[in-house]
């Protein structure tokens, strides 16, 4: 009963909670039940708090419902992703440098969840300091995808994606530097937003962040609960100085409105990614479907932006190296080596390569205006293929073809390093009965844009009640 129950959205967990069908209590217990029953297969729960704790807020939760003044997210279980601060419970980042550091106080935007009536039951799986599509870390260990338990959930937001898609936890965290929350959305066929840039506040940050790439934003089942999600949390904040204005309404109260005609964009590779040919040929029909459903006007794109994946991962890597410090060169041997690796490289940066990376990512907002100026929004792939083993590596070779750099984001960093909204939002299954992510990618600041397509896609090819809530087990 607790799969089914905690695979339903959070609008309808709610409706159940508002019209006494279902108490507070119980769906905590039976979230409870249900992360303990599923931790052995998926180690995507990796910190929870007491039973006792828990239920406890579930009473002061069912209290409120029954006194009428239950808030938007009352009674909910939130599984914050582990490179977030909640009071009181650990934050290792994934990593054995922090692996005992407690959070004293909690991140704007999960105070905010807490504020509107989540309850907060533990911290979910990320690959060490969110470096990676794939959830595997020296502290917790491997995450796994319900959908097939040798397969990865992605990442970073992995352990987050693997508990929304196995019916665990109605609502999670993520966030997204490179394709973190797109990319395991996409992988466990959920639904994923990367807002805007600024969108949803950050904070307190150790360096003030020059990348400026990383966001938080909503994994989730439906779009509908996307726009709950991110009418809790978004708003300025004082921890963040990029941190945008209120847009002036909720997202939820704009989904329903009318589709004028739109004109889209679709690219199939953006003119490097190497993609399954199965999942290139789901993402087109797929596009072409939603076209002449909202008779929006669908036109091929020709060319692309500068391939990046390699400058990402400098640029990502030159900030660690500089919150790290000297703990870099002492606990050395406590990183991932390949992080270590990455790390090293670009310790010794030069004025020009930095130079150079800014050019290529001057070009790349070049190329994006034009776009969006003649396109409403723009189609590709989430990501180019099937997830990887749970513990990897990516592949060398897709169809016989070398992928580019960070290959597996290369539909999702550009518009990190962009600023520019994109979703994810499930096209169909591949050949190996996998979930395969469209992207819808909006104009800047566009987020109600690229909901209110997401939406209708949704309504179209409804795929959400379709979870894998039972798995065989590895022998």
């Amino acid at each position: 009963m607790s799969a089914e129950l905690l695979s339903r959205s959070v609008g309808e967990l709610l409706d159940l909670l508002r019209t006494r069908k279902l108490s507070a209590i119980e769906l905590m217990q039976a979230t409870i039940d249900r992360a303990r029953s599923t931790h052995d297969d998926l180690n995507s729960l990796i910190v929870r708090r007491s039973d006792e704790e828990l239920l406890d807020e579930a009473k002061a939760a069912q209290a409120r419902w029954d006194s009428g003044e239950a808030r938007p997210l009352e009674g909910l279980a939130l599984g914050v992703k582990d490179l977030e601060d909640v009071a009181g419970l650990t934050n290792s980042r994934g990593s054995k440098l922090y692996a005992d550091h407690v959070s004293a106080a909690d991140a704007p935007h999960v105070a905010r969840l807490r504020s509107a009536g989540a309850i907060v039951i533990g911290k979910t799986n990320t690959p060490e300091f969110g470096f990676t599509a794939i959830t595997k870390n020296l502290v917790y260990g491997v995450s796994r995808s319900p959908w097939n338990l040798e397969r990865t959930p992605g990442g970073s937001s992995g352990g987050s994606a693997a508990l929304i898609a196995a019916g665990v936890l109605p609502l999670v965290t993520a966030s997204d530097g490179g394709g973190s929350i797109r990319i395991p959305a996409s992988f466990v066929g959920a639904f994923g937003h990367k807002p805007s840039y600024g969108r949803v506040p950050r904070g307190p940050l150790a360096l003030w962040d020059t990348p400026q790439m990383s966001v938080f934003g909503p994994l989730t089942r439906t779009v509908e609960d996307a726009a709950l999600f991110l009418d809790v949390v978004t708003g300025p904040a004082p921890e963040d100085p990029a941190s945008l204005p209120h847009p002036g309404y909720r997202y939820s109260d704009i989904l329903d409105e009318p589709l004028e005609p739109l004109r889209i964009g679709y690219s199939a590779d953006l003119d490097h990614a190497v993609v399954q040919s199965d999942v290139a040929e789901c993402v087109e029909q797929s596009a072409r479907e939603l076209a002449d459903h909202g008779g929006h006007r669908l036109e091929m794109l020709a060319g692309g932006p500068p391939s990046l994946g390699g400058s990402w991962g400098e640029l990502g890597n030159f900030q660690l190296a500089g919150e790290l410090g000297e703990q870099f060169d002492s606990r050395r041997e406590d990183i991932t080596r390949s992080l270590a690796e990455g790390i090293a490289r670009v310790k010794t940066i030069s004025a020009e390569h930095w130079g150079r990376i800014s050019k290529a990512r001057a070009a790349l907002n070049t190329w994006c205006a034009d776009v969006f100026d003649r396109f409403d929004v723009l189609i590709t792939p989430t990501v180019p293929y099937d997830p990887p083993p749970a513990r990897g590596p990516f592949p060398e070779l897709v169809e016989g073809r070398e992928p580019p750099p960070a290959g597996v984001a290369a539909f999702t960093i550009p518009f990190n390093m962009s600023w520019h909204p994109a979703a994810t939002v499930r096209a169909g299954l591949s050949r190996n009965g996998l979930p395969i992510g469209l992207q819808i990618v909006g104009p800047r600041h566009r987020d109600d844009l690229v909901l209110r397509v997401a939406r209708s896609f949704q309504d179209m090819r409804p795929w959400h009640p379709e979870w894998p809530t039972e798995w065989s087990r590895l022998s």
